[in-house]
C-alpha cells in the first residue's frame, strides 16, 4: 500500500474526442497487469459513457443532467454551473481519492477543456491534495495535428494550460493507431523542428493567415512548449510504458515501482 503523499496524480487533458477516457482506461489496465495500484477519477459532470467504471466520480456529487433539470439551464450553462458547484466539494473528493492510497491516480478531465483550463475550480481541485506529485498529460487530437495550423493551435492551447498551472506537462499524441507511420513521423518532425513547422505553415496557409500563424508559433517556441509528443494508443494499449517511464523519471529518477 502506497502512502498518499507518494501517489502520482496524472491529469489527462485535451479537447473533446482526443482520447482521454480511452487512455485513462488503457493506463489502468497496463498498471493492473503489472501489479501496480491505481485510482481512476472522472471529473466530467456531463459525460454519459466513459468506457470504464471510475473509482471516484464527480457525478456522485454533482451532474449536468440534475443541474439542467433543477435550474432550467442548457448543457453549456449547466457544465459551468457544475464546475463551480463541484469546487465546493473538491476538498472532500480529494480526501476520498487519497483514501485509496494508490501508486497512481488517473484523473479524466472534462471534454470541454475550457472547464479545466480556465475555471478557478480546477485550481481549487489541484490545491486540495497533500501530494506534490502531479503531471498534466495533454492529449493531442490526431485528426487536428495532421495539419500545421491544427498542430500549432493545439500547442498554443497546451501552452495556455501549462501557463495556468504550476504543474509539469507532457504532450502525447492520442489515438496514434489512427495515423499512418508517415503521418506520425511528420508530426514528430514538426514538433522537433520549429523551423520545419514554420515552413509548413507558410506553405499551408493563405497569405492573410501566414503572419498570424508564424507569430503564434514563435509564442509557442518562446514558452518552450514545442517538443515531440509521445505516440500513444488507448485502443491498442501502446506507448503507455513510455509515458509511465517519463513520469517515473520526472519524480523518482526513473526508478521502477513495479513489484517484479
Amino acid at each position: 500500500m502506497t502512502d498518499s503523499t507518494d501517489s502520482v496524480r496524472v491529469y489527462f487533458v485535451g479537447t473533446a474526442g482526443s482520447g482521454k477516457s480511452t487512455l485513462t482506461k488503457a493506463f489502468k489496465l497496463w498498471m493492473d497487469e503489472r501489479g501496480l495500484s491505481t485510482t481512476t477519477v472522472n471529473l466530467d459532470p456531463g459525460v454519459e459513457e466513459l468506457g470504464y467504471s471510475p473509482d471516484v466520480d464527480v457525478r456522485d456529487w454533482v451532474s449536468v443532467k440534475s443541474v439542467m433539470a433543477e435550474q432550467g439551464l442548457g448543457p453549456n450553462g449547466a457544465q459551468i454551473a457544475c464546475a463551480d458547484m463541484a469546487a465546493l466539494s473538491f476538498p472532500e473528493i480529494a480526501s476520498v481519492i487519497e483514501g485509496f492510497r494508490s501508486d497512481y491516480i488517473l484523473i479524466d478531465t472534462p471534454g470541454q477543456i475550457e472547464l479545466f483550463a480556465f475555471r478557478r475550480a480546477s485550481e481549487v481541485f489541484l490545491e486540495s491534495f497533500t501530494s506534490g506529485h502531479g503531471i498534466i498529460v495533454f492529449v493531442l487530437d490526431p485528426a487536428v495535428t495532421k495539419t500545421p495550423a491544427g498542430l500549432v493551435s493545439l500547442l498554443i492551447l497546451s501552452s495556455s494550460v501549462q501557463f495556468r498551472f504550476s504543474t509539469p506537462l507532457e504532450l502525447v499524441l492520442g489515438k496514434a493507431d489512427l495515423l499512418s507511420e508517415i503521418e506520425q513521423e511528420q508530426i514528430q518532425a514538426w514538433c522537433s523542428s520549429p523551423e520545419m513547422l514554420m515552413d509548413a505553415l507558410q506553405q499551408d496557409q493563405m497569405d492573410m493567415q501566414k503572419v498570424a500563424a508564424v507569430e503564434f508559433l514563435r509564442a509557442v517556441e518562446t514558452l518552450g512548449s514545442s517538443k515531440p509528443p509521445l505516440p500513444v494508443s488507448g485502443t491498442e494499449v501502446t506507448g503507455i510504458e513510455d509515458l509511465y517511464n517519463t513520469i517515473q523519471q520526472l519524480y523518482f529518477g526513473g526508478e521502477d515501482i513495479r513489484s517484479d
